[in-house]
């Protein structure tokens, strides 16, 4: 049966999707998935995203932010800018923004200033924020919480973290969004035994393409660009996880985005 989907994280501005987009998108709606959010993660990434999501209105929505990987980028006038963006109805969410200490592209401070400095735009815009942490929780937990108050909805995108983190996050009040991390089972295994703490008004189901290709598909694709379509795959899993239909779990995640995106 088919679904009507909302996959809340595909970066479908990445070079992987330049030849052969308009098939991409049009598989994703064939198999159900009928609402893109594109991840702007950098400046220019955001532009792009905004851009992309004009050309398929009602399917398409974007984010603005910077990714703590390129916080050390995040100027006045990256500020401006991003500014400018969340000003536009087809931008639905602040982000992708918040705190990398996996691999520190950028310095800890650069990325807890750009951070704080993208709270501040939630705030302003009352817009939902789109938040991404690694290897960097308590940072995170101490910088985001005192903003919570002020703050319309949050979504800790890509979770793969602790059941301590999640229970943490849920009663931050945060929303949770699932990968096809769950669908890896040599690092994605815990995520199948606490994804049911997660209320079921505060999951939301993604697919970050072009990575994090669910290995749980068979047959094998002969790419290893992960794709929208392939959200139906993380719904499966997360349905089974859950030991519910997967048609539950398709309605309440696709109400889930509709209501944090207001779209």
């Amino acid at each position: 049966m088919s679904h009507n989907l909302v996959d809340i994280g595909a970066n479908l501005t990445h070079d992987g999707f330049s030849e052969d987009l308009h098939e991409v998108v049009q598989e994703a709606i064939n198999a159900g998935v009928t609402r893109i959010v594109l991840t702007g993660s950098s400046e220019q990434g955001s532009i792009d995203a905004l851009n992309l999501a004009s050309q398929w209105p009602d399917r398409m929505y974007a984010t603005a932010g910077v990714h703590p990987h390129n916080a050390s980028d995040y100027s006045n006038k990256t500020e401006a800018i991003l500014r400018d963006l969340l000003m536009d109805d087809r931008v639905v969410a602040v982000g992708e923004c918040g705190l990398d200490y996996f691999r520190n592209f950028s310095p800890k401070a650069a990325q807890q200033d750009a951070f704080e400095k993208q709270l501040q735009l939630a705030i302003d815009s009352r817009l939902p924020l789109f938040l991404h942490q690694r290897d960097s929780h308590e940072d995170f937990t101490r910088i985001l919480s005192p903003a919570m108050g002020d703050i319309s909805r949050a979504v800790a995108h890509c979770f793969t973290g602790s059941a301590d983190e999640l229970d943490t996050y849920l009663e931050m009040g945060l929303y949770i969004g699932i990968t096809g991390w769950i669908c890896d089972e040599r690092r994605g295994s815990h995520l199948q035994q606490i994804v049911d703490r997660i209320p079921p008004d505060r999951l939301m189901i993604e697919t970050d393409a072009p990575y994090l290709l669910p290995r749980s598909l068979t047959p094998k694709p002969k790419s290893r660009r992960n794709e929208p379509k392939y959200l139906t795959e993380v719904l499966r899993v997360v349905a089974g996880a859950l030991g519910q239909p997967v048609a539950t779990v398709a309605k309440q995640t696709t109400e889930n985005a509709e209501r944090f995106f207001a779209i």
